[in-house]
């Protein structure tokens, strides 16, 4: 009969369909025994092919070509990828398959061999899924050519739905469970059945969070670890864990969840390659069947902080994972949602008690008939004579022993059945023997299906059987770890010494060393030396122009010195190069005395002189024709250090450098006293230094340089914002203070 319908509502329904489909036969595991239809009916499909794990291994093929042939009526190659997954110790952290050949590698978990060439059998693991199939605890549908029959849910032992974990896509949902750890799972069930009011703090004394296969480290607090199982949802991360061997080398010796070692070095090759780690010397991978994870860096020694290395490297490859947490399932209800730890641990606890319900339902209804059959038995070996000649002439003998007995069809026909070696004195004895026996056995069932703690005592027992019999310790260590950073800019290029060039035209450059003349370079046509500043590559630039302004940028950014540079207008907006400005490379928590050329100054951080823009940032106050003087870096403490100061018109003031304020900007204290008038076409500060007490003066005037030992220049110690005193005739117009 032919429907016709609008195809909104064709499209509609089919979709709706699939996606059911999708949902509920493909994609989500199902809380009873944490299976997919696919892994569950390999797991059946392999347990009637008697490949238990006693039994001798067979060809992949014929497990697949089973499953595919009676239940599963899909793809061999989708079918057999999911057997090799569950035959993976490095994907499942209880293996249900017991592989020989080659089932992948951490590397590379899909470079597994085809199934003609492997084996397999299952583990001892998986009887704790099929141990009970056949004792009535489970119900049994149609094939899908309804020749069969198969197990609509396994009778699973224990949550295996937390044990091994699931990942899968359907439409419109998704699941991510992490494995856990068998023994504290169990032990959190047992706690659920002890106390059925236990809450979530209650559990989580038990279960501490994931445990991977490969081990490594979670790194979240156990507050993050309790929100994500309070609400079924989160993120955690998950880090590699390494040893440091004698601050030359690194070990790395486990990794992330599904992270490949051979991905990690190409990550850590192409920073090297790219000169980001000039800390690491070598890389081995030094992974054998004894250390499925072993990958040594070689570093510099004792010049490299390994843990800030790997603190790099958390942040910058896989050696950290963010790894999501969806308890997305399918309930026993036949559901799909997603569900807290306890909601979860409780409704696969009272599925687990309904299966228990129906295997002793089952055993006592077999008790039961044995007992029916024993009776009419017993009653027949009381008048056994009489029996047989019931047997030997009645034409229906076994209606006669029903009447003349009283005795039903099943017991009649058994007393037919008899063998005449049954008929002795001894097989009766047996026969009572057994009968007590079952009637004991029918009190137990009897007395424990009406009793609610006998039933949870039964349950406790065997959680705690099974946990000892797989059990094993937990892998994954879980401690909260501060957030990984990565290295700053300058601390990824190597350390090399370069000469900062400036020419009077403002176009800048870098040679490498600092043995080079720069007034021999090459110029452009009508420009020419400066400036020559010594620093090394993975330092900063600073620049400090006449209008006060700071300008940063890195030292390995600026162009060699095979070249003519370029200019600094290029990359800052910093107007005509009239006053071109003076130079400094910073170090890292480093201080600086700054200072104009009227005799104002303070101290500022290395933070407070970098700047990240192009219009840079304004550092000094000026005032009138005020120049920057190039600063002097000095010591944090600044306890024992002092400020030399001296001026064009040849004097020199020196006192303690913590008389100075620390300020991020402005004008600063009067430094050095310069009359009034003399400023702007007379008398300035030239140049200043920070001087340790064991250090000497150098200063330079002209072609001329004179030297004040320790002795010498503490004669000019005085207060700050003082005249100074005069330097030796011959230096009446110093340029530039140096201590050395």
């Amino acid at each position: 009969m032919n429907e016709r319908q609008p195809l909104e509502t064709f499209v509609e329904r089919a979709y709706l369909d699939y996606s059911m489909y999708v949902v509920l036969d493909r994609a989500l595991p199902h809380i009873a025994d944490g299976f997919k239809p696919v892994q569950r009916r390999i797991i059946y499909a392999m347990s009637e092919l008697g490949l238990s794990h006693t039994s001798k291994h067979k060809k992949a093929a014929r497990t697949v070509g089973d499953v595919l042939g009676k239940f599963h009526p899909h793809g061999d190659s989708a079918c057999y990828e999911a057997m090799v997954l569950m035959a993976q110790p490095f994907s499942y952290r209880y293996p249900l398959i017991d592989g020989q050949g080659n089932w992948g590698a951490p590397d590379d978990p899909k470079s597994f061999a085809a199934m003609r060439y492997t084996e397999a059998r299952l583990t001892p693991y998986a009887q704790c899924f099929l141990r009970e199939a056949n004792m009535g605890t489970v119900d049994w549908v149609p094939n899908f050519d309804g020749t069969l029959t198969e197990p609509k849910i396994l009778p699973a032992q224990l949550p295996n739905v937390l044990l091994n974990g699931a990942t899968g896509i359907a439409v419109g949902i998704a699941t991510d469970i992490p494995p856990h750890n068998l023994g504290e799972v169990t032990a959190a069930c047992r706690a659920l059945i002890a106390n059925p009011d236990a809450g979530l703090d209650d559990l989580l004394q038990h279960l501490q969070g994931p445990d991977f296969p490969g081990g490594g480290q979670i790194v979240s607090n156990r507050e993050h670890l309790r929100e994500i199982y309070a609400c079924g949802k989160g993120v955690l991360k998950l880090r590699a864990r390494y040893e440091v061997d004698d601050e030359h080398s690194v070990r790395i010796t486990e990794l992330p969840y599904q992270v490949s070692i051979n991905r990690v070095m190409e990550q850590i090759s192409e920073q090297i390659e790219a000169k980001k780690l000039p800390q690491i010397t070598d890389m081995r991978d030094e992974s054998d069947q004894r250390h499925p994870v072993m990958l040594t860096l070689f570093t510099k020694g004792k010049r490299t902080d390994c843990r800030a290395l790997m603190d790099h490297l958390f942040a910058t490859t896989e050696l950290e994972k963010t790894q999501r947490c969806n308890l997305t399932l399918i309930g026993a209800n036949g559901r799909p949602q997603t569900m807290d730890l306890v909601t979860l641990l409780r409704d696969w606890l009272s599925w687990r008690r309904a299966t228990l319900r129906r295997r002793l339902e089952h055993r006592l209804s077999k008790v039961l008939e044995r007992l029916h059959i024993l009776e009419g038995l017993l009653r027949a070996l009381l008048s056994i004579d009489e029996v047989i000649k019931i047997i030997r002439t009645a034409d229906k003998p076994r209606d006669e022993l029903m009447a003349r007995f009283g005795i039903t069809q099943a017991q009649a026909e058994a007393i037919l059945e008899l063998r005449l070696r049954h008929l002795a004195r001894l097989e009766e004895i047996k026969l009572l023997a057994e009968a007590d026996d079952l009637t004991d056995e029918r009190h137990y069932l009897e007395t424990s299906l009406k009793s609610q703690k006998r039933l949870d005592r039964l349950l406790d027992q065997e959680l705690e059987k099974n946990s000892v019999e797989f059990g094993d310790a937990r892998r994954t260590l879980i401690e909260e770890a501060s957030e990984a950073r990565a290295y700053a800019e300058e601390q990824t290029i190597t350390r090399e010494a370069v000469t900062v060039i400036l020419s009077r035209q403002g176009w800048i450059r870098a040679a490498r060393g600092h043995e080079i003349d720069p007034a021999g370079l090459s110029y452009k046509s009508g420009d020419g030396f400066h400036l020559a500043l010594p620093g090394h590559s993975n330092q900063q630039l600073v620049l400090l122009d006449k209008s006060g302004r700071s300008y940063t940028m890195p030292v390995h950014h600026l162009p060699g010195a095979r070249g003519q540079g370029e200019p600094l207008t290029s990359r800052f907006n910093m107007g005509d190069m009239t006053n071109l400005p003076v130079m400094v490379c910073d170090e890292p928590q480093q201080r600086y005395a700054i200072a104009t050329s009227a005799g104002y100054g303070f101290v500022l951080s290395n933070e407070d002189l970098r700047s990240r823009n192009k219009n840079g940032k304004a550092i000094l106050t000026l005032s009138g024709d005020a120049r920057p003087i190039p600063p002097a870096p000095c010591d944090t403490s600044m306890d024992s250090q002092h400020l030399a100061l001296v001026t064009n018109a040849g004097r020199l003031l020196v006192f303690p450098l913590a008389e100075l304020p620390i300020m991020p900007r402005g004008k600063g204290v009067k430094l050095v006293s310069i009359p009034a008038g003399a400023y702007g076409d007379g008398e300035r500060l030239a140049g200043l230094c920070v001087v340790n007490p064991e250090q000497s003066l150098k200063i330079t005037s002209g072609k001329r340089t004179y030297t004040l030992k320790p002795d010498d220049w503490r004669n000019f110690i005085a207060v700050r914002a003082r005249r100074g005193k005069r330097l030796p005739t011959g230096l009446r117009s110093p340029s530039r203070i140096t201590a050395c």
